[in-house]
């Protein structure tokens, strides 16, 4: 390659450094942190969030590497066909034993926005058309919620009710219930605006707690209480 193409190739160089002083700096707290890192993993909970760059996961639940077991993808969807996220999943319950699944996820979510909306940005219209049919779910709901701002954050919180659904009727999680194995699966949703969880209070730990929560959680977000 020509020298003079070289020189016109972006460096990364910036990100390499910083990497070097934040290990420098966990050293100096802890000098033997990375040994124990590298010699086991035993999280145990298993978070399911969007891809957004705003929401590090470890972070806002201030818990450090090695104790959440991560999968994100734009807008935090669970789809029976998506091989990506039941991998995950069934590796976070059958090898790693996690004891929780979190789905989070947030306000201001780009993804719900454009889906809300109805906005064409290529192939992840595909994707985006999942939560599409929640909000055609919900249609009666979301028209109670008259400014457009709040009814995209309704479609949010929704969205993260459905997928809890989703991830309680996968084989994964009904395959650990039926053997008795501890497994709670939670619904949270973080706000960009002040950096706090909020519970949506949906919580199931057997097949039999997942209508009456599901029930529970959207009588909670009735504008009323809001």
């Amino acid at each position: 390659m020509p020298a003079a193409t070289l020189a016109r190739m972006p460096s990364l160089d910036h990100l390499i450094r910083s990497n070097r002083e934040w290990a420098q700096k966990i050293l100096r707290q802890d000098p033997e942190f990375f040994i124990r890192l590298s010699k086991q993993q035993s999280p145990r909970y298993l978070w399911i969030g969007c891809s957004d760059s705003r929401v590090p996961a470890n972070e806002i639940v201030g818990l450090p590497p090695g104790e959440l077991f991560v999968h994100r993808n734009v807008a935090n969807i669970v789809v029976h066909t998506d091989l990506n996220c039941l991998t995950v999943m069934q590796f976070a319950v059958d090898v790693l034993k996690v004891e929780h699944i979190i789905v989070c996820g947030h306000y201001g979510c780009t993804g719900v926005r454009l889906a809300m909306s109805n906005e064409r940005i290529g192939l992840s219209d595909n994707w985006l058309r999942h939560v599409q049919d929640i909000r055609e779910q919900h249609s009666a709901s979301l028209l109670q919620v008259q400014d457009a701002a709040d009814r995209a954050n309704r479609l949010c919180e929704l969205n993260v009710i459905e997928q809890v659904t989703h991830v309680c009727q996968t084989s994964i999680v009904l395959d650990a219930w039926e053997r008795h194995q501890p497994l709670t699966v939670h619904g949270w949703i973080y706000g960009l605006n002040n950096g706090l969880l909020r519970d949506l209070k949906y919580t199931a730990s057997n097949p039999g707690e997942v209508v009456s929560e599901y029930s529970q959680a959207l009588t909670a977000l009735l504008p009323a209480d809001r």
